[in-house]
């Protein structure tokens, strides 16, 4: 679940010269044989056919004490507009063509009229952006509109969640671009341990209801969440695909060579991640290789046939889905 939980220094540092496995039943990098036909070419997504993701709609969150109708209205509306469509071309501008997120979001913001009618914000407000660059361009998004309402709307840099979330919850951020089953799980447990049932669903309603409440104890209100979604997503290289006729995670359990994971350092620990793909589908991975949460180590990885399968993002505009 996006930025999720997964955002964190380390994977900055790792490099795929020196690759540190963590949890699975390897202790050190990957070894073995493996599937030669995994390695330079194309990623695909394999679709979660017994939907171990939580829906993941991007969501604004707001210290409930500067919830104004103005804010509201502004920030309701860059949701309403917001497709997944959209979402994947905005990231494939900043991650493909090297636009800078800020670049990004005026151009969207300007080619879906939002910052128009608005007006009766006043005062400051800090928007957070996590480290990477779809919830940066979100946040620009946000302070856009924000600012075209009449407030003084500025975009902090932050890290992970377990960092952000407590600086939003005292105030020191106002507003931030959340994923609505990821930012329900992580309240939940840690209002209720992580053994707790679960927060998030399948069901979209249900999960913000229940985001809402949980929120609401943190001084924090949920707005309008958009259509917009980005989940996990698990990928292989197209050759790899082909030549093991993958086309769902399923279709990974038939699969009888060595089955290497890559991801952030988390994934290991993660229901929605290495532990999810074990329980739900009965996946066996030989060895976890720490890498980024779906960024330019693990599609690397990937592509080098470092590892077989990769946490990557459902938004990322340089995948596809298997055919």
């Amino acid at each position: 679940m996006r930025g999720r939980t997964y955002g964190t220094a380390l994977a900055a540092v790792l490099s795929l010269t020196v690759l540190t496995g963590c949890g699975g039943s390897s202790t050190s990098g990957v070894s073995g044989t493996r599937s030669t036909s995994s390695a330079g070419d194309a990623l695909v997504v394999l679709t979660d056919d017994l939907h171990l993701q939580k829906v993941d709609n991007i969501v604004p969150v707001v210290q409930a004490k500067v919830a104004t109708p103005a804010l509201e209205t502004a920030l309701n509306g860059v949701t309403k507009a917001l497709t997944t469509g959209d979402l994947i071309g905005l990231n494939k501008q900043a991650d493909l063509e090297r636009k800078t997120p800020a670049a990004v979001a005026s151009a969207y913001v300007e080619s879906r009229g939002l910052a128009k009618g608005l007006s009766g914000g006043s005062g400051k407000l800090v928007v957070g952006a996590a480290n990477f660059s779809e919830n940066q361009i979100l946040a620009n998004v946000f302070a856009d509109v924000l600012k075209a309402a009449g407030f003084d709307a500025t975009v902090k840099p932050v890290t992970s969640r377990d960092v952000y979330g407590p600086a939003l919850e005292r105030g020191e951020l106002q507003v931030m671009p959340e994923y609505a089953g990821t930012l329900a799980e992580y309240f939940n447990t840690k209002a209720n341990g992580a053994d707790a049932a679960p927060a998030a669903s399948s069901d979209l309603a249900k999960t913000v209801e229940a985001l809402r409440g949980l929120a609401a104890k943190k001084g924090l209100k949920v707005l309008d969440p958009a259509d917009a979604a980005d989940q996990n997503a698990f990928a292989v290289t197209q050759t790899f695909a082909e030549d093991n006729d993958l086309h769902t995670l399923s279709d990974l359990k038939a699969y009888k060579g060595e089955l290497v994971l890559g991801g952030p350092p988390e994934c290991p620990t993660r229901p929605f991640c290495q532990l999810g793909l074990e329980k739900t589908y009965g996946l066996h991975f030989s060895s976890f290789v720490a890498l980024d949460a779906g960024g330019p180590l693990t599609k690397t990885a990937l592509k080098q046939g470092k590892v077989q399968v990769g946490l990557v993002f459902s938004s990322d505009g340089s995948l596809t889905p298997v055919g």
